[in-house]
């Protein structure tokens, strides 16, 4: 007899409600796979834009024969996870059961689920020792995101380089935001009024909020110009540039790629206090429809976590305090 998991499955392209709880076999491990027993997952911009097909023209056309015409081929939806494995194939090395263990999927999913079933060489690795599993599964997709956009830009070749992040109070902004500080870049943050305490806390204090001026506008130059949400063009900023400066945005065709060794990194800026999981609200997974339509709003600021399987030890950070939200550590 089958053993049965909770999933959370999109029933087609849509609001919210497409998403419906139910019961769906739980996957069998196999020789060179592990299974991983799902404590929490995210849900993220490119979440809601899978579900819903948030596209127009050519590009829905492309993510209709990518991702299935009418609904997701893989209905169960979710890329980003923090868990403990709880099987291991009988020639996969790399894990042992029980350890604790963050990832993605990418056009994977799946995550929005009790288990999953992942080759030991997927994208994952050991959560940091420090971390719960909200802000583990808080961490891949943003710091993933920002690591491969800003190193695309030659953050690690710029000295002492000026960036600034166009939606910094996002999961990828608050990630880039601290990232460029690690690079010792002086950051100037585009976000909202209702967002300006946030990036303070982020240790920002060049903030320019788009609801009250034109970011545009401003006569300062950067080396990097970072659109963290892809609302902007390169027209629009190329002025903003210094000779040789980069613009970057995660609304063009370039797809940020995952790989294991930036969650490696992203492992030892955590354990070295010099990264920080911004999150916003929790969810249980009973209310995912509830936690897609609060990122539909376009309003989170940092992280939506989900908590996936109950009987395992929270440590829940919402909305982190001031207090606990210092980087200091990063100076």
């Amino acid at each position: 007899m089958k053993q049965l998991m909770k999933a959370v499955i999109c029933t087609r392209y849509g609001a919210p409600d497409v998403l419906q709880i139910r019961e769906v076999p739980k996957p069998v491990c196999g020789d060179r796979q592990i299974i991983v027993k799902i404590v929490a997952t995210a849900v993220n911009s490119g979440d809601v834009r899978v579900r819903a097909l948030k596209t127009t023209g050519f590009l829905k056309l492309v993510m209709r024969f990518v991702l299935g015409f009418s609904k997701p081929r893989k209905a169960i939806l979710g890329t980003v996870f923090a868990g403990v494995v709880s099987e291991v194939g009988k020639d996969a090395k790399q894990y042992k059961v029980g350890e604790k263990v963050f990832g993605a999927t990418g056009f994977g999913f799946g995550t929005y689920a009790q288990y999953i079933a992942l080759s030991e060489k997927a994208i994952m690795a050991r959560m940091p020792s420090n971390a719960s599993f909200e802000e583990a599964a808080a961490l891949p997709f943003g710091w993933q995101t920002a690591i491969y956009f800003l190193q695309k830009a030659g953050i690690e070749i710029f000295k002492n380089s000026k960036v600034l992040i166009y939606g910094a109070t996002g999961s990828v902004g608050t990630a880039a935001v601290q990232l460029a500080r690690h690079y010792n870049a002086t950051v100037t943050a585009v976000c909202s009024a209702a967002g300006k305490e946030l990036v303070l806390e982020l240790g920002i204090a060049a903030i320019i909020c788009y609801d009250k001026e034109d970011f545009t506008k401003t006569t300062e130059r950067f080396d990097i110009v970072f659109d963290a949400v892809g609302k902007t063009s390169k027209r629009q900023c190329r002025h903003l540039l210094k000779p040789g400066g980069q613009y970057v945005t995660v609304g063009g065709l370039s797809v940020a790629a995952e790989k294991a060794e930036q969650l490696e990194s992203v492992r030892w800026l955590f354990e070295q206090e010099k990264c920080l999981a911004v999150i916003d609200k929790v969810y249980d997974l009973d209310d995912i429809v509830e936690a897609h339509r609060y990122v539909d709003m376009g309003r989170k600021k940092g992280n939506v976590v989900v908590r996936v399987n109950a009987g395992i030890e929270y440590c829940v950070v919402e909305c982190l305090p001031a207090e606990s939200r210092s980087l200091q550590a990063i100076d």
